[in-house]
């Protein structure tokens, strides 16, 4: 859920990071600092409400805080740099302080939220097992990481992306963290203090968008920065398809990405796929394994709402395909694909300027009364004269885990967002639950089979298997959300209406995850015979809150307490974040 951030500066290699400890200074702090955790106040960590499997092994004591150099900027900003500046302040400290926990920065951004210094590639030890010869290649996940101290509203979507990649070989890994180096975080880290406004937490009724919509027109018409250079900050996922890796957040174009051999990480040019992709891309692009072929989409605010596209198997952009349906502008983080449509979902959440300037709220918020419903689309329509649209009342859809065609049907399992109004301003609050969706289409009926009660979302399957019927869902226990406490594994394709979790992992008190990953057992040779569909493993990072280390764990994904296999310490702790994407080493070398 990523759309906009604001970066943060490289720095020192730390053997390991501190635990979080101090506080954040005033927000009316007027020197322009680069967030670290020294300046973060720490949260008590809740209690692990149920722990049916064994914790995580336990790590070593912490290791004694590094000597930091201060990562204060004191970089002169220009005559008009400085006017705006101060008026940005007033607003923060005057106008529209962050006043609500939603949106202040000294609780968003504590605990393991807080942002980290750039790494460079690091050793890391293997403390547990060993690293299987299938995961020779990279683990990569994207996240939020501010570069600069907020100096007003934040949410947790206003982060600066950063990559967190463990690159393994031979049973060997190495860590490196680098900021996404989007027009953006270049442009302020050169600039030495913010410059973009805070999109999801800054515009919040008519005075404070009034206010801060002059700050930046007025930072615009002075050549402090220029929009159409991209706005985005690239911190939601990542995408390997054309034989390219990239970057992505929904609210610009994708950066594509190369791992060098050595594990260093490195931002290429901004990418519109030779001027045929404009103003922005989804974060969460749908890569059929069988043609190679990708089906992306943007949305807006302005029409049309929702523009679908595809890409071939070398990564050539075909023709926008504008979808007038969609009548008036909605939240669409999310789709799928089968081998006939792309599905689409027209939600409760939806995205309405007016309504943010009267009412002071988010851009983005929830409609109670409107009626959701599902589109489906021919996957290489060239127009949406053949779409179709089905109403589904108190389908929200976020995250799509995948979909496809049965007879004269479309199936999609998806986690459904129950408590819609609090999806984005109180994700601890949410509640997501995980249901199979039927739509006949021949007589339009849609049936509904929710497949746990459990609070799961960041549902991942095998890739071989996006567009097609599948057996097995791994998903994150939100404990609450966006913390995730554990891994389940739901076997899908049972009849009965029953809980379809089969295996469970806890990591244990104080200790959080991410979106887990699956990734397939690669066959040792060609005799062997088809791997099944749950024969790989799924691996996450993992942060323990309570001795402030961070590791990276490996779980085998046919075991029925889906047992780790092996664990890497890594040398400072990986914030919380959004989504990963494993790459293969052959893929790799073709970066």
């Amino acid at each position: 859920m990523d759309s906009i951030s604001s970066p943060f500066l490289s720095g020192r290699n730390l053997i390991l990071s501190p635990p979080i400890s101090s506080s954040l200074p005033p927000i009316s702090t007027p020197i322009y600092s680069v967030l670290t955790e020294q300046n973060v106040k720490k949260n008590t960590p809740p209690p692990d409400a149920d722990s049916p499997s064994p914790p995580l092994p336990r790590p070593s004591p912490p290791s004694p805080p590094m000597p930091r150099v201060s990562s204060t900027r004191r970089v002169q900003p220009s005559l008009p740099a400085r006017f705006f500046n101060a008026f940005d302040d007033l607003i923060n400290n005057f106008i529209n302080p962050p006043v609500s926990p939603s949106v202040d920065p000294r609780y968003i951004l504590a605990d393991n939220f807080a942002p980290v210094d750039e790494l460079p590639p690091t050793e890391c030890e293997v403390i547990y097992g060993s690293l299987p010869s299938s995961l020779n290649g990279a683990y990569i996940r994207n996240g939020p990481n501010p570069q600069y101290l907020p100096r007003g509203p934040y949410h947790l979507f206003d982060g600066d992306g950063m990559l967190h990649s463990l690159r393994i070989s031979d049973g060997r890994a190495v860590l490196c963290s680098r900021y996404v180096k989007t027009y953006k975080y270049t442009l302020e880290r050169d600039a030495g203090h913010p410059v973009f406004p805070n999109v999801f937490s800054g515009f919040n009724g008519l005075t404070a968008s009034a206010a801060r919509g002059a700050v930046a027109v007025g930072r615009i018409l002075t050549g402090q920065y220029n929009p159409a250079n991209g706005i985005g900050l690239a911190n939601t996922s990542l995408a390997f398809f054309g034989d390219r890796l990239y970057a992505l957040g929904e609210s610009d174009l994708p950066y594509p990405i190369r791992l060098t051999p050595n594990g260093d990480i490195e931002t290429l040019a901004r990418h519109d796929f030779d001027g045929k992709l404009t103003l922005s891309m989804t974060a969460h692009p749908k890569v059929d394994s069988d043609t190679g072929e990708a089906f992306a989409f943007r949305y807006g605010p302005l029409p049309p709402f929702l523009t679908y596209f595809r890409f071939d198997k070398n990564g050539a952009k075909h023709s926008d395909v504008p979808i007038l349906s969609m009548n008036r502008p909605s939240f669409l983080h999310d789709f799928a694909i089968t081998k006939k449509y792309a599905v689409f979902t027209d939600i409760q959440i939806g995205i309405n300027p007016t309504q943010m300037i009267i009412e002071g709220g988010s851009p983005v918020g929830s409609d109670p009364s409107k009626i959701s419903r599902v589109g489906l689309i021919p996957r290489y329509a060239n127009d949406e004269s053949k779409m179709k649209w089905f109403d589904v009342p108190g389908l929200n859809l976020i995250h799509a885990i995948n979909a496809w065609d049965e007879d004269d049907a479309v199936v999609i399992v998806a986690p459904n967002i129950l408590s819609v109004e609090h999806a984005l301003e109180r994700m601890d609050l949410v509640h997501a639950l995980v249901e199979k969706i039927r739509i006949d289409l021949k007589t339009g009926i849609v049936t509904r089979t929710p497949l746990s009660t459990r609070n799961l979302d960041f549902g991942v399957i095998h890739p071989s298997y996006v567009g097609k019927k599948h057996r097995f869902v791994y998903a994150g226990v939100g404990d609450p959300m966006p913390k995730i406490s554990g891994v389940v594994k739901l076997e899908i394709s049972q009849e009965e209406r029953r809980d379809c979790i089969v295996a469970c992992r806890i990591f244990g008190p104080g200790c959080y995850g991410g979106e887990p990953f699956f990734v397939p057992r690669e066959r040792e040779s060609s005799d062997e015979t088809e791997a099944e569909e749950d024969d790989g493993y799924v691996v996450s990072y993992v942060h323990d809150e309570n001795s402030g280390e961070s590791r990276f764990i490996v779980m085998d994904a046919k075991s029925p307490e889906l047992e780790i296999i092996a664990a890497v310490k890594l040398p400072r702790r990986v914030p919380y974040g959004f989504h990963g994407l494993f790459v293969k080493e052959s893929d790799l070398n073709k970066l």
